[in-house]
């Protein structure tokens, strides 16, 4: 018998464990950029599951070719070939231009592949295992230990330390405090090119290309965490795309399966030949014929359905939009983001702001306690835009 939400709230936290303040809702179902909770009501969604569905919800040929895939097979294990990661494979190096691909389950563990990938470049070149990395500040790139020691804030890391050593953190944007950090022993430095937890704060092509050039130079590998801010979310399938500054290494995930859990991280030819080899790394579920084949499928349709297209005709709007509101409200400080991966800084904590659109049918996240976080579907319409800034202009009036 089905539960009320009220009984389903009170069952889930005497069963799950309490690392989320979730809001006091169930979701039901969802269908395009709209989701609807067991009574049935409506809300317009600008998070999608933090920047997973990009396709919208109840995507016909999208749950078809996984109903397809269920009656065929779901899982056999990297003991095997399967046509489905195949294929991903193939269709995820096109569009990346990187060389060669493991799939993992989250972006997290993406990022854990990454890491390791560029300890053992390191460790063929001279068999040292002190070698360094350098992250930014204000970075997030996952709650694993490693994920968590290259996420340059102390808020997410202290109460897990020691983590794994040798990490320094530089500012992003600042080339000097990089080349500051430095030595012989670093062997990789990791950034969002886009920061998303951290702010929504965009790397400069200028950084960028000064990145590339010092890797270059002392062959360091660069690695892009593409997690948040790739598949299309920038007006560009991965958003180091939009200044052409390619990296050694290269993780994504969220948008990658739209709902069903995958990650990968990428490499390129030279950095494959030189790190991780047989027995290095594994995974159970990562490349598994299900998740694969919605990563196949979500990147059909992306090159099928023009979503990128979407997302360079709707972003200028959204931001034209957020502008104009930050104009008219003096508790907005400032505007930040790309594409379909905005943000407002507010003078003030934002969660009353996000609860109160809640309940007036709106779903919003925040990126730190004084912004707000503008992640939609990447299928959203201008009409969607128009109906969240009413809905937030009255949330920030009350």
């Amino acid at each position: 018998m089905k539960m009320d939400m009220k009984t389903y709230i009170e069952e889930a936290e005497s069963v799950l464990l309490h690392t989320y303040n979730r809001y006091q809702i169930v979701l039901d179902k969802g269908e395009g950029v709209h989701l609807y909770d067991q009574n049935g009501r409506e809300y317009l969604d600008f998070v999608a599951g933090i920047a997973v569905f990009a396709l919208g919800y109840h995507h016909k040929e999208y749950n078809d070719a996984l109903k397809a895939q269920i009656d065929k097979l779901i899982h056999t294990s990297n003991y095997y070939y399967n046509a489905p990661a195949i294929e991903a494979a193939k269709k995820l190096k096109k569009v990346s231009g990187m060389d060669r691909v493991f799939f993992t389950n989250s972006g997290a563990e993406a990022m854990e592949g990454a890491i390791k990938a560029a300890r053992k470049y390191a460790w063929l070149k001279d068999g040292a295992h002190d070698h360094e990395i350098i992250a930014m500040e204000h970075s997030f790139h996952g709650r694993t230990m490693g994920a968590l020691a290259v996420t340059g804030n102390p808020k997410y890391r202290e109460p897990f330390e020691p983590l794994i050593g040798n990490v320094k953190f530089a500012k992003l944007n600042d080339i000097d405090s990089v080349l500051s950090q430095i030595t012989e022993k670093t062997c990789a430095i990791i950034l969002e090119p886009v920061q998303g937890e951290g702010g929504l704060t965009p790397a400069t092509e200028e950084f960028l290309k000064a990145l590339r050039k010092v890797c270059d130079e002392k062959d360091i590998l660069l690695i892009f965490d593409e997690v948040q801010c790739g598949m299309g979310r920038t007006g560009y399938m991965f958003a180091w795309q939009r200044f052409g500054v390619k990296p050694d290494i290269m993780t994504c995930a969220k948008a990658l399966g739209c709902g069903v859990p995958i990650g990968a991280f990428l490499l390129t030819e030279k950095t494959a030949q030189h790190s991780l080899t047989s027995g290095d790394h594994g995974t159970t579920y990562g490349g598994n014929p299900l998740a694969c084949a919605a990563a196949d499928k979500v990147l059909e349709l992306f090159e099928k359905e023009h979503v990128i297209d979407n997302v360079r005709r709707v972003a200028p709007y959204l931001e034209k939009r957020l502008k104009e509101l930050m104009s008219r409200h003096a508790c907005i400080l400032e505007h930040r983001g790309v594409g379909l991966m905005q943000g407002l800084v507010f003078r003030q904590p934002v969660g009353p702001i996000i609860n109160r659109a809640v309940e007036k049918g709106l779903l919003l996240i925040n990126a730190g306690p004084d912004i707000i976080r503008f992640v939609p579907p990447l299928v959203i319409r201008e009409e969607d835009v128009d109906r969240m800034i009413g809905i937030l202009e009255e949330c920030i009036e009350e």
